[in-house]
C-alpha cells in the first residue's frame, strides 16, 4: 500500500492523527502527516484539509501550538505549523504562529550559556549568540526544536526578508554549531556529561545536519561522516529517515534502509519525506 494511503487510514475523524495505534489526536503526528501528504501531492486532499482544519482551531490565542488540546501551553510544535505549506494549513494564522516562534528562547541563552560552555571545555567565539529554542517556554534550549524552528523561520525568510528574522536565525545556527559532539554529530543538547563528552545520536544528527543545510564550514564534513557512520548501523526507522534527510541535504545519496516500521504515524510520515528529499523534494526546504 502506498504510503500516502497508510498515512491517510490512520487519520482520525476529528481530522488529526495519533502516534500509535488508535490513539488520541496530537499536534506534532498531525503536522508530519500533512507534511508526507504535501510531499505526495494531497496537499489539498480532503484529508489534508480535515487535518488543516484540526489544527487551525487548536492555535491558541497566543498564537503558538500546544501538544494536544488538553495542554494549556504552546510549545516548540508551532515552528512545525509554519513547515507547512500554506496550502496544507489553510486556516493556521501564520503571523502569529511566526511571532510566537521569534519570542522563544533558551534559558541559558546569553553570557551565562557562553561561561558554563567555556568551564566544560567547548571553545566557541564569544562574540556570538547561541540563542536556541527550547521544548517548552522558559526552559533550556535543545537541539531538535531550535533546528525545526530554524528550518521554520528560514522558510518565512524566503518569503519577506527580514532583519529580525535574519538575526534569530544565525542565532540558531550558530547554536547548533557550538552544541556538537566531540565525534561531530549532536545529541539532545549537552556536548558533556558528569565530565565526560558525550556521544552523539542518530535522529538528532540528522536533524541538526538537516538545519545546517548550505553551511560549508569545517564542522559539516565530520558531521556528514558521523551520520553515515550511524545510518550503517541505524536500527530505528525514524531515525535512518532524519539521518537520510540530513545527509540529502548536503549532497549525499544515502542508500534507503530496510523497511523495519511498524505502522505509526511519525515512522511513516518521516519516511515518505525523506524518500521525497531522495526525488528532489525537501518539504522541509522548499
Amino acid at each position: 500500500m502506498p504510503d500516502s494511503e497508510e498515512i491517510q487510514g490512520l487519520q482520525n475523524r476529528d481530522g488529526g492523527w495519533p502516534y500509535q495505534g488508535r490513539g488520541a489526536s496530537w499536534t506534532e503526528p498531525t503536522c508530519y502527516a500533512l507534511l508526507a501528504l504535501a510531499a505526495s501531492g494531497l496537499g489539498q486532499s480532503s484529508s489534508a484539509r480535515a487535518a488543516a482544519q484540526w489544527l487551525a482551531h487548536r492555535q491558541r490565542a497566543d498564537g503558538g501550538l500546544a501538544p494536544r488540546e488538553s495542554v494549556t501551553e504552546s510549545t516548540w510544535l508551532t515552528a512545525l505549523g509554519l513547515l507547512l505549506p500554506p496550502e496544507a494549513a489553510e486556516g493556521l494564522d501564520r503571523n502569529r504562529a511566526a511571532a510566537w516562534v521569534l519570542a522563544q528562547t533558551g534559558r541559558e541563552s546569553g553570557w551565562v550559556y557562553k561561561l558554563r560552555m567555556f568551564l566544560s571545555g567547548v571553545r566557541t567565539d564569544v562574540s556570538l549568540s547561541f540563542d536556541g529554542w527550547p521544548w517548552y517556554p522558559g526552559a533550556a534550549a535543545w537541539t531538535t526544536p531550535t533546528a525545526l524552528s530554524l528550518l521554520a523561520l528560514e522558510k518565512l525568510e524566503r518569503q519577506n526578508t527580514d532583519a529580525e528574522l535574519s538575526k534569530r536565525i544565525a542565532q540558531g545556527r550558530s547554536f547548533l554549531l557550538a552544541r556538537r559532539c566531540r565525534d561531530g554529530g549532536w545529541n539532545h543538547g549537552s556536548t558533556k556529561s558528569l565530565g565526560y563528552d558525550s556521544d552523539s545520536y542518530p535522529e538528532t544528527t540528522g536533524v541538526g545536519l538537516l538545519a545546517l543545510h548550505g553551511w560549508t564550514g569545517p564542522e559539516i564534513a565530520p558531521a556528514v561522516a558521523r551520520a553515515e557512520e550511524h545510518l550503517a548501523a541505524c536500527e530505528s526507522y525514524q531515525a535512518a529517515s532524519w539521518l537520510r534527510l540530513g545527509l540529502l541535504a548536503h549532497g549525499r545519496q544515502p542508500q534507503a534502509p530496510p523497511s523495519t516500521r511498524r505502522g505509526q504515524t511519525m515512522e511513516i510520515a518521516l519516511g515518505t519525506l525523506a524518500d521525497a528529499a531522495q526525488q528532489g523534494r525537501n518539504l522541509f526546504l522548499d
